[in-house]
């Protein structure tokens, strides 16, 4: 089952790597699976470097692009990304679920921290919300979405030294 779920988590990432929306129930299904993965991490995450630190994406999903393509791919990069994935941009939906499925693909190579607009709050004024009505058809994409929210992790530590 593992490796079936690999293979479609795998064809789900290519396609939101062109940018490409995925099902809404495959949608679901990455969010719990991520639920799964993210309960079992503490508020604050400690992290090792060499690692690769990305900070307010903002939906900006090309510009992900060009931090992938100029950090290193997953998983041979080590990722930390500070919050703001969404909000700002065009492109929120795809961003956030990109970096949700690299987070389940690759669990101990991305990190994913919250920042500020990670909130159902702030999501309702800065636009996540109406991009998954406009691009879904209902609220549920958002919801699936923000419920992720609640389990990412505060901060992180890396080396022991450094506090983000």
């Amino acid at each position: 089952i593992e490796m079936a779920s690999n293979s479609d988590l795998d064809k789900q990432i290519e396609q939101l790597m062109k940018c490409e929306y995925i099902k809404e129930s495959e949608v679901k299904a990455l969010c719990d699976r991520a639920k799964e993965i993210l309960s079992n991490e503490n508020n604050v995450v400690k992290v090792e470097s060499p690692l690769t630190i990305c900070g307010d994406i903002h939906g900006q999903f090309y510009d992900l692009m060009e931090l992938l393509k100029v950090g290193g791919e997953c998983p041979e990069t080590n990722y930390l990304f500070m919050g703001d994935f969404v909000d700002r941009g065009f492109y929120s939906v795809e961003t956030f679920l990109l970096l949700l499925a690299l987070k389940v693909r690759y669990p101990d190579r991305i990190t994913l921290i919250r920042g500020n607009h990670e909130s159902r709050q702030i999501t309702q004024v800065y636009g996540f919300y109406d991009e998954c009505l406009r691009k879904y058809g209902s609220v549920n994409v958002w919801r699936y979405c923000t419920d992720i929210f609640d389990y990412l992790a505060l901060a992180a530590i890396i080396d022991d030294k450094i506090f983000c």
